[in-house]
Protein backbone atom coordinates (compact mmCIF):
# COMPACT_ATOMS: atom_id res chain seq x y z
CA UNK A 1 0.00 0.00 0.00
CA UNK A 2 2.52 2.48 0.77
CA UNK A 3 4.80 1.65 -2.33
CA UNK A 4 1.42 2.22 -3.73
CA UNK A 5 0.77 5.68 -2.74
CA UNK A 6 4.67 6.32 -3.04
CA UNK A 7 4.14 5.37 -6.95
CA UNK A 8 0.85 7.53 -6.70
CA UNK A 9 2.81 10.48 -5.29
CA UNK A 10 5.67 10.22 -7.65
CA UNK A 11 3.61 10.35 -10.53
CA UNK A 12 1.13 13.04 -9.84
CA UNK A 13 4.35 14.86 -9.09
CA UNK A 14 6.17 14.40 -12.18
CA UNK A 15 2.38 15.06 -14.60
CA UNK A 16 2.86 18.44 -11.95
CA UNK A 17 6.49 18.98 -12.90
CA UNK A 18 5.52 17.77 -16.45
CA UNK A 19 2.75 20.23 -17.15
CA UNK A 20 4.37 23.14 -15.28
CA UNK A 21 7.14 22.34 -17.48
CA UNK A 22 5.00 22.82 -20.65
CA UNK A 23 3.78 25.56 -19.17
CA UNK A 24 6.74 27.48 -18.70
CA UNK A 25 8.23 26.27 -22.51
CA UNK A 26 5.22 27.61 -23.75
CA UNK A 27 5.54 31.03 -22.06
CA UNK A 28 9.23 31.02 -23.04
CA UNK A 29 8.42 30.33 -26.34
CA UNK A 30 5.51 32.81 -26.74
CA UNK A 31 8.43 35.33 -25.06
CA UNK A 32 10.88 33.77 -27.77
CA UNK A 33 8.47 34.78 -30.93
CA UNK A 34 8.00 38.21 -29.36
CA UNK A 35 11.19 38.50 -29.11
CA UNK A 36 12.10 37.44 -32.30
CA UNK A 37 8.81 39.71 -33.61
CA UNK A 38 10.74 42.50 -32.29
CA UNK A 39 13.92 41.83 -33.28
CA UNK A 40 12.80 40.84 -37.05
CA UNK A 41 10.47 44.64 -36.59
CA UNK A 42 13.60 46.24 -35.77
CA UNK A 43 16.27 44.86 -38.32
CA UNK A 44 13.31 45.44 -41.08
CA UNK A 45 12.91 49.20 -39.56
CA UNK A 46 16.78 49.67 -39.53
CA UNK A 47 17.03 48.14 -42.91
CA UNK A 48 14.13 50.45 -44.24
CA UNK A 49 16.15 53.41 -42.21
CA UNK A 50 19.31 52.11 -43.93
CA UNK A 51 17.91 52.39 -47.36
CA UNK A 52 16.52 55.62 -46.74
CA UNK A 53 19.70 56.77 -45.41
CA UNK A 54 21.54 54.85 -48.41
CA UNK A 55 19.39 56.86 -51.56
CA UNK A 56 19.28 60.13 -49.02
CA UNK A 57 23.40 59.49 -49.52
CA UNK A 58 23.40 58.97 -53.42
CA UNK A 59 20.76 61.44 -54.15
CA UNK A 60 23.29 64.11 -51.56
CA UNK A 61 26.29 62.67 -53.83
CA UNK A 62 24.64 63.12 -57.09
CA UNK A 63 23.47 66.55 -55.85
CA UNK A 64 27.03 67.47 -54.63
CA UNK A 65 28.60 66.34 -58.08
CA UNK A 66 29.86 69.34 -59.39
CA UNK A 67 30.02 70.36 -63.97
CA UNK A 68 33.45 69.06 -63.73
CA UNK A 69 33.18 65.97 -62.21
CA UNK A 70 29.97 65.23 -64.23
CA UNK A 71 31.91 65.90 -67.29
CA UNK A 72 34.26 63.75 -66.02
CA UNK A 73 32.65 60.77 -65.95
CA UNK A 74 30.80 61.29 -69.51
CA UNK A 75 34.41 61.69 -70.43
CA UNK A 76 34.76 58.31 -68.93
CA UNK A 77 31.91 56.46 -70.21
CA UNK A 78 32.62 58.02 -74.16
CA UNK A 79 35.37 56.13 -74.41
CA UNK A 80 38.95 58.05 -73.78
CA UNK A 81 40.45 56.36 -77.10
CA UNK A 82 37.72 58.69 -78.99
CA UNK A 83 36.90 61.11 -76.53
CA UNK A 84 40.83 62.23 -76.64
CA UNK A 85 41.07 63.11 -79.92
CA UNK A 86 38.05 65.29 -79.76
CA UNK A 87 39.67 66.94 -76.77
CA UNK A 88 43.11 67.94 -78.16
CA UNK A 89 41.08 69.41 -81.14
CA UNK A 90 38.88 71.72 -78.32
CA UNK A 91 42.19 72.25 -76.95
CA UNK A 92 44.60 73.62 -79.65
CA UNK A 93 41.69 75.33 -81.77
CA UNK A 94 41.11 77.31 -78.20
CA UNK A 95 44.70 78.21 -78.06
CA UNK A 96 44.95 79.45 -82.25
CA UNK A 97 41.79 81.17 -81.06
CA UNK A 98 42.97 82.81 -77.79
CA UNK A 99 45.99 83.99 -79.76
CA UNK A 100 44.35 85.45 -82.51
CA UNK A 101 41.89 87.57 -80.47
CA UNK A 102 44.61 88.72 -78.67
CA UNK A 103 46.58 89.88 -81.65
CA UNK A 104 43.61 91.50 -83.23
CA UNK A 105 42.59 93.55 -80.39
CA UNK A 106 46.26 94.64 -79.89
CA UNK A 107 46.25 95.70 -83.67
CA UNK A 108 43.15 97.70 -83.23
CA UNK A 109 43.75 100.84 -82.52
CA UNK A 110 41.82 104.58 -82.92
CA UNK A 111 42.42 105.31 -86.43
CA UNK A 112 40.67 108.83 -86.64
CA UNK A 113 43.35 109.74 -83.99
CA UNK A 114 46.29 108.14 -85.47
CA UNK A 115 45.48 109.80 -88.78
CA UNK A 116 45.28 113.25 -87.02
CA UNK A 117 48.69 112.82 -85.34
CA UNK A 118 49.89 111.65 -88.73
CA UNK A 119 48.64 114.67 -90.04
CA UNK A 120 49.91 116.81 -87.30
CA UNK A 121 53.20 115.59 -87.87
CA UNK A 122 53.34 116.46 -91.50
CA UNK A 123 52.16 119.91 -91.03
CA UNK A 124 54.67 120.13 -88.18
CA UNK A 125 57.90 118.34 -88.54
CA UNK A 126 57.35 116.77 -91.94
CA UNK A 127 58.17 112.93 -93.40
CA UNK A 128 60.33 112.49 -90.44
CA UNK A 129 58.21 113.39 -87.49
CA UNK A 130 55.40 111.26 -89.08
CA UNK A 131 57.25 108.36 -89.73
CA UNK A 132 58.58 108.44 -85.55
CA UNK A 133 54.47 108.79 -84.96
CA UNK A 134 54.00 105.70 -87.37
CA UNK A 135 56.96 103.58 -85.85
CA UNK A 136 55.78 104.10 -82.04
CA UNK A 137 52.26 103.25 -82.37
CA UNK A 138 51.33 99.07 -82.86
CA UNK A 139 49.03 97.61 -85.14
CA UNK A 140 49.02 97.18 -89.05
CA UNK A 141 47.78 100.63 -90.18
CA UNK A 142 50.74 102.47 -88.44
CA UNK A 143 53.32 99.78 -90.45
CA UNK A 144 51.26 100.53 -93.88
CA UNK A 145 52.02 104.20 -92.43
CA UNK A 146 55.50 103.90 -92.19
CA UNK A 147 56.00 101.80 -95.19
CA UNK A 148 54.50 104.63 -97.40
CA UNK A 149 55.70 107.54 -95.52
CA UNK A 150 59.73 105.53 -95.50
CA UNK A 151 59.38 105.85 -99.72
CA UNK A 152 57.82 109.98 -99.89
CA UNK A 153 60.61 110.79 -101.97
CA UNK A 154 60.20 108.02 -104.65
CA UNK A 155 57.10 109.41 -106.27
CA UNK A 156 53.08 108.57 -105.57
CA UNK A 157 53.08 105.98 -107.41
CA UNK A 158 55.71 103.97 -105.65
CA UNK A 159 54.13 104.90 -102.18
CA UNK A 160 50.85 103.49 -103.65
CA UNK A 161 52.66 100.46 -104.50
CA UNK A 162 53.73 99.93 -101.06
CA UNK A 163 51.06 100.48 -99.29
CA UNK A 164 49.16 97.55 -101.42
CA UNK A 165 51.80 95.12 -101.11
CA UNK A 166 52.52 95.69 -97.17
CA UNK A 167 48.83 95.97 -96.94
CA UNK A 168 48.65 92.54 -97.81
CA UNK A 169 51.56 91.60 -95.88
CA UNK A 170 49.43 92.63 -93.33
CA UNK A 171 46.57 91.16 -94.25
CA UNK A 172 47.75 87.68 -94.51
CA UNK A 173 49.44 88.48 -90.45
CA UNK A 174 45.98 88.90 -89.46
CA UNK A 175 44.45 85.89 -91.04
CA UNK A 176 47.56 83.73 -89.62
CA UNK A 177 46.37 80.35 -88.52
CA UNK A 178 42.50 80.61 -89.76
CA UNK A 179 43.42 77.45 -92.33
CA UNK A 180 44.14 75.32 -88.82
CA UNK A 181 41.01 76.86 -86.54
CA UNK A 182 38.89 75.56 -89.70
CA UNK A 183 39.66 72.29 -89.82
CA UNK A 184 39.49 71.60 -86.20
CA UNK A 185 36.12 72.81 -86.16
CA UNK A 186 35.57 70.25 -89.27
CA UNK A 187 37.28 67.62 -87.48
CA UNK A 188 35.65 67.37 -84.54
CA UNK A 189 32.33 66.34 -85.28
CA UNK A 190 33.98 64.03 -88.13
CA UNK A 191 36.04 62.29 -85.14
CA UNK A 192 32.46 62.07 -83.14
CA UNK A 193 30.89 60.13 -85.79
CA UNK A 194 34.07 58.17 -86.42
CA UNK A 195 33.44 57.39 -82.23
CA UNK A 196 29.87 56.71 -82.71
CA UNK A 197 30.10 54.25 -85.69
CA UNK A 198 32.75 52.29 -84.10
CA UNK A 199 30.59 52.02 -80.84
CA UNK A 200 28.01 51.21 -83.09
CA UNK A 201 30.04 48.48 -84.13
CA UNK A 202 31.27 47.22 -80.95
CA UNK A 203 27.86 47.21 -80.06
CA UNK A 204 26.05 44.69 -82.60
CA UNK A 205 29.03 42.32 -82.43
CA UNK A 206 28.07 42.39 -78.52
CA UNK A 207 24.63 41.12 -79.73
CA UNK A 208 25.70 38.21 -82.35
CA UNK A 209 28.52 37.21 -79.51
CA UNK A 210 25.36 37.02 -76.85
CA UNK A 211 22.91 35.10 -79.67
CA UNK A 212 19.93 37.77 -78.81
CA UNK A 213 18.95 41.19 -78.60
CA UNK A 214 19.93 42.85 -75.10
CA UNK A 215 18.08 46.27 -74.60
CA UNK A 216 20.94 46.62 -71.95
CA UNK A 217 23.92 46.12 -74.29
CA UNK A 218 22.06 48.05 -76.88
CA UNK A 219 21.19 50.59 -74.78
CA UNK A 220 24.86 51.15 -73.18
CA UNK A 221 26.56 50.91 -76.56
CA UNK A 222 24.10 53.46 -78.31
CA UNK A 223 24.78 55.43 -75.60
CA UNK A 224 28.40 55.23 -75.10
CA UNK A 225 28.94 56.01 -78.89
CA UNK A 226 26.55 58.84 -79.12
CA UNK A 227 28.49 60.76 -76.08
CA UNK A 228 31.55 61.41 -78.84
CA UNK A 229 29.52 62.92 -81.24
CA UNK A 230 27.62 65.01 -78.38
CA UNK A 231 31.10 66.32 -77.47
CA UNK A 232 32.62 66.37 -80.79
CA UNK A 233 29.74 68.60 -82.07
CA UNK A 234 30.09 70.60 -78.48
CA UNK A 235 34.17 71.73 -79.67
CA UNK A 236 32.93 72.34 -83.12
CA UNK A 237 30.13 74.46 -81.87
CA UNK A 238 32.49 76.51 -79.65
CA UNK A 239 35.62 77.00 -82.04
CA UNK A 240 32.65 78.25 -85.00
CA UNK A 241 31.63 80.91 -82.74
CA UNK A 242 35.32 82.24 -82.17
CA UNK A 243 36.13 81.66 -86.06
CA UNK A 244 33.21 84.10 -86.49
CA UNK A 245 34.36 86.74 -84.06
CA UNK A 246 37.86 86.52 -85.53
CA UNK A 247 36.78 87.08 -89.46
CA UNK A 248 34.65 89.96 -88.47
CA UNK A 249 37.61 91.42 -86.10
CA UNK A 250 40.10 90.77 -89.27
CA UNK A 251 37.41 92.19 -91.72
CA UNK A 252 37.14 94.81 -89.56
CA UNK A 253 40.73 95.73 -89.47
CA UNK A 254 41.43 95.42 -93.02
CA UNK A 255 38.58 98.06 -93.88
CA UNK A 256 39.96 100.21 -91.67
CA UNK A 257 43.60 99.77 -93.33
CA UNK A 258 41.99 100.49 -96.67
CA UNK A 259 40.58 103.89 -95.69
CA UNK A 260 43.62 104.80 -93.74
CA UNK A 261 45.65 103.83 -96.56
CA UNK A 262 43.55 105.99 -98.88
CA UNK A 263 43.80 108.78 -96.09
CA UNK A 264 47.55 109.05 -95.99
CA UNK A 265 47.70 109.58 -99.80
CA UNK A 266 45.52 112.32 -99.34
CA UNK A 267 47.37 114.09 -96.51
CA UNK A 268 50.82 113.61 -98.36
CA UNK A 269 49.42 114.99 -101.40
CA UNK A 270 47.78 118.13 -99.61
CA UNK A 271 51.28 118.80 -97.60
CA UNK A 272 53.01 118.28 -100.98
CA UNK A 273 55.59 115.50 -99.17
CA UNK A 274 55.28 113.36 -102.69
CA UNK A 275 54.66 114.52 -106.24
Amino acid sequence: MIKSLAFLLVLSLGCTLNLSAQTDGDNEQSDTNVVEMSADQTVAEAANEGALETKDGDDAEEKELGFSQKLKQKFIQGDPLWMTPVLLCLIIGMALSIERVVYLNLSTIDTNKFKQSIEDALKSGGVEAAKEVARNTRGPIASIYYQGLSRADEGVDVVEKAIISYGGVQNGLLEKGMTWLQLFIALSPMLGFLGTVIGMIQAFEQIVKDGQVSPITVAGGIQVSLLTTVFGLISAIILQIFYNYITSKVDSVVNEMEEASISLIDMMLANKVVK
